[in-house]
């Protein structure tokens, strides 16, 4: 048989396997040094997406969304003193200088205006904190806690937290840009946090987030591949109770991911926190399916078998089988590339791929690496019955009452399925013990939301947007979101139309 022929030459030459396996894993594996690795949320939608489309065209329309929120919190539970407002006004100038800053909006730096007869002023709310009276401060108190366009944005609705927003202009290449902003953010809020122990500084917004999700991805490599590995091999050892079979699974997990991971660098592949978990799955296939064959070589020796004779046997055995599941395993992840998220791409074809990898090196790699290693295994009497073949008989002896049994717990677990919410807020993608979650947290407690809406509404005509029917419209849609419970903030262009008839008219 084909089978019994390729075995043989498999025993007859192991060296020669294991070292063409070699050649070819590093041949492969040298594609990792082009994989990249991308916080940028764009990667989550296809070329063709109708939403990101819009949103692109709304960017084009207006201006790109790019922007570091951050809280300002006296510990003595109001922002409208001296030190606490020239706190904010320091870090407003500060701000300015920011890498890619465009923009820097304020508790001291809004605009406000003020007729007097005919005459209109326009000035920062505050100047020079440090030289207000008190009869200076509770009046920007007033001004900014009716202000609409301050209030529940830029200051707290008690008045305990301020707030300043910087947008930023972001090059061709975001990544670089990101580093340098929040390196730049980093170092000037610890200076203001020595300069002014008695507040504290928050920060969240989408130029936060993405280098937040940097950090996670590069834990996820740094931190979980080690721990799933041990843990991989500890339960391996455990199964198998060989350290040299257990060597041999550690080896087919280096060459299955290296492999995988080498062409998906060879496809110029960018990794993003969807399918960061790439390296792990396969870890997890690669003992799912090699174990098989070398539990069962380490049983054949255990009856008597020479080694070589035991892993002919136990691809005899297994060849099939583990061929079946990856077949199957492969079409399970391929059809993620029915998903409309490239990520899902990536992930599910790259999986299929390692269990390729693993099938293939576990009938080369695996049965060359068992047939050199000098592995011995404890004597099976032949009157022994395994723990496995004893539930097997139990299983058919109460084939009914299990078949009831199961199928009963199966519809009763499933009555949660209702239960279950559908989501993807970015926030609780990260962990509690991230900066970020409680930065944001914060913030979205005690200030504002980092989440927001942006809507282009087009006007009946070109220069239009001045028409009375249609600020109307504009207002009455602007109105009914702010009706809505779960909005904190809305700005809109009657907004600033209003303020300007309301200073012209006196």
């Amino acid at each position: 048989m084909p089978l019994d022929r390729y075995i043989a030459a498999v025993m007859r030459h192991p060296w020669r396997v294991i070292a063409l396996a070699a050649l070819a894993m590093l041949i492969l594996s040298s594609g990792g040094r082009f994989l990249a690795t991308t916080a940028n949320y764009k990667v989550m939608f296809a070329d063709d997406n109708p939403q990101m489309l819009a949103y692109e065209a709304l960017e084009d329309t207006y201006a790109e969304s790019n922007v570091a929120l951050i809280a300002v919190a006296p510990r003595g539970g109001s922002v409208f003193t001296r030190e606490a407002l020239a706190a904010i006004e320091d870090l407003t100038e500060a701000a300015w200088r920011a890498p890619y800053s465009i923009r820097v909006d304020s508790l001291t730096n809004y605009s406000h205006s003020e007729a007097d007869g005919d005459d209109l002023t326009v000035d920062r709310l505050v100047r020079d904190a440090r030289a207000l009276t008190d009869a200076e401060l509770e009046r920007v108190r007033d001004i900014a806690m009716g202000e609409p366009d301050i209030a529940r944005r830029l200051v707290s609705d008690h008045g305990h937290v301020g707030g300043l927003v910087i947008n930023f202009a972001l090059p061709d290449n975001p990544e670089i840009a990101w580093g340098e902003i929040n390196m730049h953010l980093d170092d000037l809020l610890d200076r203001f946090r020595a300069e002014h122990p008695d507040i504290a500084f928050y920060t969240t917004g989408d130029i936060i987030l993405r280098p937040a999700f940097a950090a996670a991805m590069k834990a996820t490599f740094e931190q979980l591949v080690p721990i799933v590995l041990l843990l991989l091999l500890g339960v391996t050892f455990l199964l198998l109770r060989s350290l040299l079979a257990t060597l041999a699974m550690a080896i087919m997990i280096v060459f299955c991911t290296s492999t995988t991971m080498g062409v998906a660098g060879w496809f110029h592949v960018t990794l993003s926190p969807i399918n960061a978990v790439l390296p792990m799955v396969v870890m997890t296939f690669v003992v799912a399916y090699s174990v098989h064959i070398a539990t069962a070589t380490l049983s054949g020796i255990g009856v008597g078998l020479e080694r070589k004779e035991a892993i002919a046997a136990a691809l005899r055995k297994n060849a099939y089988p583990v061929f079946l599941t990856t077949v199957t395993t492969i079409i399970g992840f391929m059809s993620l590339n029915s998903s409309k998220s490239p990520p899902f791409w990536v992930l599910g074809n790259f999986v299929a791929f390692g269990v390729l990898c693993t099938f293939l090196y576990s009938v080369t790699l695996l049965p060359a690496l068992l047939a050199v290693l000098p592995l011995r295994a404890r004597p099976i009497p032949e009157n022994r019955i395994s723990f496995f073949a004893r539930f097997g008989d139990f299983v058919v002896a109460r084939r009914t009452f299990l078949l009831v049994s199961v199928a009963a717990l199966a519809v009763a677990l499933a009555t949660g399925l209702p239960r279950n919410e559908l989501g993807d807020n970015w926030v609780k993608y990260f962990g509690e013990s991230y900066e970020f979650r409680q930065h944001t947290d914060f913030i979205t407690e005690n200030l504002t939301s980092p989440d927001r809406l942006e809507y282009s509404l087009q006007a009946p005509c070109e220069g239009c947007i001045t028409d009375i029917d249609y600020l109307r419209a504009v207002e009455a849609f602007a109105e009914w979101y702010r009706s809505q419970p779960e909005v904190t903030y809305v700005q809109a262009f009657p907004d600033i139309m209003k303020r300007l008839n309301k200073n012209m008219n006196g």
